[in-house]
């Protein structure tokens, strides 16, 4: 294990207490490593990111109980609670679940616009816009390739 690991480690022990820990630890890959674990289209979005196509999902219609999590690292990162549809054709939520994502101005469009990524893993989601439903406001449009969804109780 890299030392700067091991210290990330400690400090989210140390910080943190022990139950979350393990919640707080960086998830880092090498590009050939991340190649390795993932689905081509799910690579091209969460390590340099990529769009998938619209209403390309099938978690777009997905309707069930459950929890979305990020197919990069397994963090829960959106229950299905906040889930709606916002008629986009990407998967899409109202808010993350607690310290589950990131977000950062991107100007790939040349307007500026929020990307949302996965915080233990660093991996783009999608983007999160302010046309979305009560009680935030927000919609956080996310690539479906992206997230894996475990059925179940809703987180």
């Amino acid at each position: 294990m890299k030392r700067s690991t091991v210290l990330s480690a400690l400090a989210g022990f140390v910080l943190a207490g022990p139950g979350i820990a393990r919640a707080a630890t960086r998830v880092t890959h090498s590009d050939a490593e991340w190649r390795k674990l993932l689905t081509p289209e799910a690579y091209a979005v969460l390590r340099h990111e990529d769009t998938e196509r619209a209403f390309s999902s099938p978690l777009d219609e997905e309707k069930h109980s459950g929890t979305y999590a990020c197919a990069g690292c397994d963090l829960a990162l959106y229950s299905s609670k906040t889930k709606f549809d916002s008629g986009t054709g990407w998967p899409s939520f109202w808010a993350p679940l607690p310290n589950a994502v990131g977000t950062k101005t991107d100007y790939l469009l040349g307007l500026p616009r929020t990307a949302v990524h996965c915080r233990r893993c660093e991996g783009h989601l999608g983007h999160v816009f302010d046309d979305g439903p009560k009680p935030t406001g927000l919609r956080y449009c996310m690539n479906g390739v992206a997230l894996r969804f475990k059925p179940g109780r809703a987180a």
